[in-house]
Formats: structure tokens, sequence, C-alpha cells
């Protein structure tokens, strides 16, 4: 190259800030990250043969380049098609465990139909489906609700 000539290093200072930005919308696995350190570490290299002073500001200029082409990439990647864009919430209506099943905790009732460990009881005048600890539990038996796991009912038989 010849000295003085910057046309070759600023092309490729230009190239690895557009990869930069891609990186966050085409999914490359950190390959198009790692042509973009290429391209800006070789475009640096390059400036420093011209001058040191060259090379200073070519690294300077990436030093403030570099935060703002991840702040734009990260802009772009809320509005990728490979982003989710909504999360799931209380107040959607989206809960991992019911609340009503959980008052159901300490309660008492009566099992409907065996327990091999999985089954139906009879908890506050209502049937739920409910799992024993393991236990077999026979019809008619008492059982207390011990844990509710999401939409799991577990209980246990109390010991007369």
């Amino acid at each position: 190259m010849h000295t003085g000539n910057l046309t070759f290093p600023i092309f490729l200072q230009m190239v690895g800030i557009i990869v930069i930005i891609l990186e966050f919308v085409i999914p490359s696995a950190g390959l198009l990250a790692i042509i973009a350190i290429a391209s800006l570490g070789y475009s640096i290299t390059l400036a420093f043969r011209v001058s040191d002073l060259t090379g200073i500001y070519f690294v300077i200029a990436d030093l403030f380049l570099i935060p703002i082409c991840i702040m734009i990439g990260s802009k772009l990647l809320a509005k990728s098609p490979l982003t989710l864009r909504k999360t799931l919430d209380k107040k959607d209506g989206v809960v991992s465990q019911d609340m009503e099943l959980v008052k159901l905790i300490g309660k008492q009732g009566t099992v409907v139909n065996d327990l091999r460990p999985a089954g139906r009881a009879e908890i506050d005048g209502q049937s739920f489906d409910v799992v024993s600890t393991g236990d077999y539990i026979e019809k008619g038996e008492e059982v207390i609700v011990s844990e509710v796991d999401g939409n799991r009912i577990v209980v246990k038989p109390i010991k007369k």
C-alpha cells in the first residue's frame, strides 16, 4: 500500500461498522462479529503504517463508533422478527400458578377414587384432580393438601 493512502483503511472501517450493526440483525453465531473485529483491526494496522497519529485517530474513532453501532444494533434487534416481541405476565392474564389452588394448601378433603398416585379428591365441596406424595390412597380416606405446584395439587393421607 502506498504511504499516505487512507482509502482502503477507511473502507475497512466502514465495512467493520456496518458488519457490527448486521451482527444484531442477522443470526450468524458470531461469524459477523469476527469479521467486524478483523476488518477494524486490519484497518487500524494499515492506518498505523501511514503514521502513528493516523492510527491513533482510527483507534479514537472506533472507541466512539463501536458503542454507537451497538446501540443502533440493539434498537434494530428489538424490531427484528427474530425477537420475542411480547412477554407474558400477570396483567395479561398469564400466571404459572392458579392463586385459587394455592388457597387449598392445608385444607382437608376426601378421596373420590383410589389415588395410584393420581386421582380425584373432594376438597371444600369441589372435586379436584390430585396426586399423592407417592403413596397409594384408597377411596374414602381423608387427605390434606400439602403443596400446589402450578396446577398440580399434592395431597397426603391424614394419619389417624
